[in-house]
């Protein structure tokens, strides 16, 4: 499909401005930075305010950074490419399902982890569960899978930052050096700031990206007479754009879609710690009450760019990035590569939030429990900073090798999260999960995925094993059901471990 990301965009400037466009992206960088230094002065020094803010954020700060912990290559890059390529209807699928979808997630499941957090002080779903049933295995299990698939989403925010400096210099600058330059920026970020830092950039760039956002329709529909005007043009060249559930977005495509990002977003190691760190259950209540709103004022504009360029004049080739090119024909030199600079940290502030929880994952799930059970915090807060370089890098290399399009490789890992949802949601709601129905529950779903994504899809007696979707539907809801029955039925079929505690789950609401 045209469009989708994975390639070099069009140049956005004339090289004579090279230094401008790069002096504009790096000066908001740094203003990031600065950001995140100040965060490093006020911070304390232990592991739970470096991981957690010491559960102090409050309403603002939690929606925005949440938000804009969720501003990605894949929303700023992949979204207005695939309205581009097949129409409109993406905003059903991320704007409005997915919007309502995670809100209700973020109410029954981050609710709920809230109170057991508050209570037990936890800092990670693998501690959370871990602890419950009893089980270091159990731990393990869910830090290797949040990893493995923390793993490419890094990647494509990396493939992301490449792409756009290659579109913001007219290729004078290649697609390493984008990549690099937002790697060097997370590393320095992350080590220094926390979450503490990260959750304030956040609230900027979140802020900062709606105004742009809108600020962009503006001009561009200045530019071409108006939303009639341009949506005119958007039917007469793709009349299909005009009718709902046409061509890519069937039904099928449409619930499968929706779903598996809802449900791997609520897992998302970056999006899940943050169900803790609210400072008051109104904080939380009230953000996630805000969530559609803000999740629609964002991707409405943003994907409508992406449809509206369908029917302009203008040249979009094979495999580019829409919306730099869009922002070249319609708006002065300084705001395009303010956008694509503001879109790069929007990146970084996805990059620094899987950073930072990826090297909890790793302190508190297996370098704490496996190596030293009895290292300091101080310890742990400084071996977390050296897993964020040492990430941070092997996923730079992994994107220097592009191996798929932006939407390809978000959507494997939205997949792979989703898996966990529904074992988890079993073990928050029902005592009779026993530590060995999370495991079979867990794992087996990852296997079989894993396989659906490496093998190649063989036809035996005419069914294709291995594909991806089966008659449209996203094989990864069958194996979210699978997850959950697994988990039920092997908890049924076992008994409980001697040190597993369901009393670590039984929480009042507030």
């Amino acid at each position: 499909m045209p469009g989708l990301g994975g390639g070099p965009s069009v140049a956005l400037l004339q090289t004579g401005n090279l230094g401008l466009q790069l002096g504009i992206v790096v000066a908001y960088l740094v203003v990031a930075l600065a950001i995140g230094l100040v965060a490093y002065r006020v911070a304390e020094r232990g592991a739970e305010d470096y991981y957690l803010a010491s559960r102090s954020i409050g309403t603002l700060v939690l929606l925005f950074t949440t938000f804009a912990t969720l501003l990605s290559a894949f929303t700023f890059f992949g979204g207005p490419n695939l309205a581009y390529a097949a129409g409109p209807e993406w905003i059903l699928v991320m704007g409005v399902m997915d919007g309502v979808l995670f809100a209700i997630l973020w109410y029954v499941m981050g609710y709920k982890q809230w109170l057991v957090g508050q209570r037990q002080g936890y800092v990670t779903l693998g501690e959370m569960l871990g602890d419950r049933f009893g089980s270091p295995a159990l731990r393990a299990l869910v830090a290797g899978v949040s990893l493995l698939w923390l793993f490419p989403y890094v990647m494509l925010q990396q493939m992301g930052a490449g792409e756009a400096i290659v579109g913001l210099t007219g290729g004078a600058v290649p697609y390493w050096g984008g990549a690099a330059l937002i790697t060097g920026f997370m590393i320095v970020y992350v080590v220094l700031s926390g979450l503490r830092g990260v959750a304030w950039t956040d609230t900027v760039q979140g802020l900062f990206m709606l105004s742009v956002v809108w600020v962009a329709v503006a001009w561009v529909l200045a530019g071409v007479g108006g939303v009639g005007a341009a949506t005119e043009a958007m039917v007469t060249a793709r009349p299909d754009f005009a009718t709902l559930g046409t061509g890519l977005y069937s039904p099928q495509f449409i619930i499968s879609t929706a779903v598996t990002i809802a449900f791997g977003v609520t897992m998302f190691p970056q999006i899940n710690q943050r169900f803790f760190v609210a400072e008051s259950s109104t904080v939380l209540k009230r953000s996630f009450a805000l969530w559609p709103v803000l999740v629609l004022l964002l991707f409405v504009p943003a994907f409508m760019l992406g449809a509206w360029a369908a029917g302009l004049p203008i040249d979009v080739p094979e495999g580019a990035n829409v919306l730099p090119v869009l922002l070249n024909e319609y708006t002065p030199t300084w705001f395009a590569a303010l956008v694509i600079a503001g879109a790069m940290a929007a990146m970084m502030s996805s990059s620094d939030s899987m950073l930072l929880s990826g090297s909890s994952y790793f302190t508190r799930d297996l370098y704490r429990p496996f190596w030293r059970p009895n290292a300091s915090e101080d310890r742990e807060a400084l071996v977390a900073r050296v897993g964020v370089a040492v990430f941070a890098v092997l996923a730079f290399g992994a994107s220097l090798t592009r191996p798929g399009t932006l939407i390809e490789v978000g959507s494997t890992a939205f997949s792979g999260f989703a898996l966990l949802a529904p074992v988890v949601l079993v073990a928050l709601y029902w005592p009779g999960a026993t530590r060995d129905g999370m495991l079979v529950g867990i794992a087996v779903p990852q296997v079989v995925y894993l396989a659906h994504v490496f093998v190649p899809a063989t036809p035996v007696a005419g069914v294709p094993l291995f594909a991806r979707s089966y008659g449209g539907w996203d094989v990864a809801l069958a194996l979210m059901v699978l997850a959950a029955l697994l988990t039920v039925g092997v908890s049924k079929l076992t008994t409980p471990v001697a040190d597993a505690d369901p009393d670590r789950f039984a929480v009042a609401d507030d």
